[in-house]
């Protein structure tokens, strides 16, 4: 059965647990079915589960994992959480308990003190991949994660007027989480793979969402690709849990290395990383640095 009846599959037992239920307000349930729809579309991209009675504890914490890569708040995922918890309880017999959200540890980032940079070697090895699969749309949006260090939904955002606007301007200019906006200057490889994608995508249309298919859909299929071609790319001494969200930590890495090139102190260069990253904390820049060396008192 391919993803797609998989996925109609999911959202038919969706919508019969929905107009099953009248528990809470109308609101809250609409507002709750449609993230219940949301993880349906992941379930039959990521595992092509057919049952939502079969959900299991490990697919409540891929979930969570993809959420947090994508930067998405606490409360946010804790909303997303709450619809699937909702729903869940209304099966009569579900074959698993989900995992509290103590255990899934959704005040910090379960990645905060892991090195998730990419060498340059994988990286380059991932574009073979996509050059072999004649993934052009996925070769350039991992070129702009790891040299303009967008967020993967920010990337997926992206429509042909932003596009053409960044290669005049030689940047992009981002509305990011929190409604913070940055610019974030471009390098010609960005430019060379927007051309591309600009000469096979209609003007008004997103570049990397096919027409027809939701954005979070097309972002698990992309979040699938790096995952089911991780194992070829990554180098044999690495246990690095190398994602797209790891491309924007290895250039943070490297937006730091610059800026203390310059004579900037480590604040200084900290502080600037953040404003290019679309964080306001010093504490969460310090969480895209882990992978350089710290000195006695724990600081880059």
């Amino acid at each position: 059965m391919s993803s797609e009846n998989i996925t109609r599959n999911l959202l038919a037992q969706a919508v019969k647990l929905f107009k099953h239920n009248r528990q809470g307000s109308y609101k809250t349930r609409q507002r709750y079915f449609e993230a219940l729809k949301r993880f349906c579309r992941f379930l039959a991209e990521q595992y092509r589960l057919e049952r939502l009675s079969n959900i299991a504890p490990k697919h409540i914490i891929a979930y969570v994992t993809g959420m947090q890569e994508r930067n998405l708040s606490a409360s946010h995922i804790k909303t997303e959480l709450s619809a699937i918890r909702f729903f869940h309880d209304q099966m009569p017999n579900p074959r698993h308990r989900l995992p509290a959200n103590e255990i899934l540890n959704l005040e910090r980032r379960v990645f905060g003190q892991v090195d998730r940079t990419w060498s340059q070697a994988e990286f380059n090895r991932m574009i073979g991949i996509c050059w072999k699969h004649e993934r052009e749309d996925y070769l350039a949006a991992i070129c702009i994660a790891r040299y303009s260090a967008l967020r993967i939904h920010e990337c997926f955002r992206i429509d042909t007027a932003t596009a053409q606007k960044a290669l005049r301007e030689k940047a992009f200019t981002i509305k990011g989480k929190g409604g913070k906006i940055r610019t974030v200057p471009i390098q010609e490889t960005i430019e060379i793979e927007l051309k591309k994608m600009l000469a096979v995508t209609p003007r008004g249309h997103k570049l990397f969402v096919p027409d027809g298919v939701p954005t979070d859909r097309a972002i698990h299929r992309l979040q699938r690709f790096i995952a089911d071609h991780r194992a070829e790319v990554q180098d044999a001494d690495s246990d690095r849990p190398l994602s797209y969200h790891g491309l924007r930590h290895s250039r943070a890495a490297e937006w730091y290395i610059g800026h203390k090139a310059k004579g900037y102190t480590d604040f200084q260069a900290r502080k600037h990383v953040s404003l290019l990253l679309g964080h306001g904390r010093d504490a969460v820049t310090r969480i895209y640095l882990v992978s350089l060396k710290k000195d006695s008192d724990g600081h880059v």
